[in-house]
């Protein structure tokens, strides 16, 4: 079911007739969106990113009254890149010269930086080594000193009209590995939600993500 809605409308009336809640607007509208899909029992997906701690965990909290999908991303091909990084980096784990750098480029317009693809590679580099964000390193700049050993890179450039890009990046001594996804056409983001959409709402009450959706977790 689609229907026009103009700004400021009230999208409750709506949302009580449609078989799920699709959410790739803003950060702002998540929350009070979530509200109404958990009030009207409707699964929802959600694609913005940028969240504060407490909005994520009031979110959070929703699914435990329906079930959601929440992403950064909902292309196959970057889903499968978490899967990789997170298998690289348990075969890595404890070898402190493969050192990790995440760098993603988007479009001169993206306001938010690292992206929320970046943030989950980050995550999933932070707790495979058992670390926090005092760790992480967003950029480098003047005398900074040798890089310390438990460091995690992240690099955000913008520019052009990149849909977007993320490597991950093991740089040891004599050799380097790197995991890379390049988005050419938003055309995948949509097809993904589309497919997420389908499989949530056939799902219990929880919190999910893509790589649920795609069958890569254990």
């Amino acid at each position: 079911m689609s229907h026009p809605m103009d700004l400021g409308d009230d999208p409750s009336p709506l949302i009580g007739q449609c078989d799920a809640v699709i959410d790739f607007s803003l950060r702002d509208a998540t929350l009070p969106l979530a509200n109404l899909a958990a009030d009207h029992g409707k699964p929802m997906v959600i694609g913005t990113t940028g969240h504060e701690n407490e909005e994520k965990e009031k979110i959070t909290r929703l699914s435990e009254r329906i079930p959601m999908v929440w992403a950064g991303n909902f292309s196959t091909g970057v889903n499968l890149l978490f899967f990789l990084t997170q298998k690289a980096a348990e075969v890595l784990d404890g070898k402190s010269d493969f050192d990790p750098e995440v760098i993603e480029m988007h479009h001169r317009l993206k306001k938010d930086a690292p992206s929320g693809t970046a943030d989950r590679l980050l995550e999933i580099l932070k707790e495979s080594r058992n670390l926090t964000d005092d760790e992480l390193v967003h950029g480098r700049q003047g005398m900074v000193g040798e890089r310390k050993d438990n460091e995690i890179g992240s690099h955000a450039l913008r520019g052009g009209d990149v849909v977007g890009e993320h490597t991950v990046m093991f740089a040891g001594s004599g050799e380097r590995i790197e995991l890379t996804h390049r988005a050419t056409n938003r055309v995948i983001f949509a097809a993904g939600a589309l497919r997420a959409t389908n499989w949530v709402t056939k799902q219990p009450p929880g919190l999910y993500s893509m790589q649920d959706v795609l069958g890569l977790t254990a």
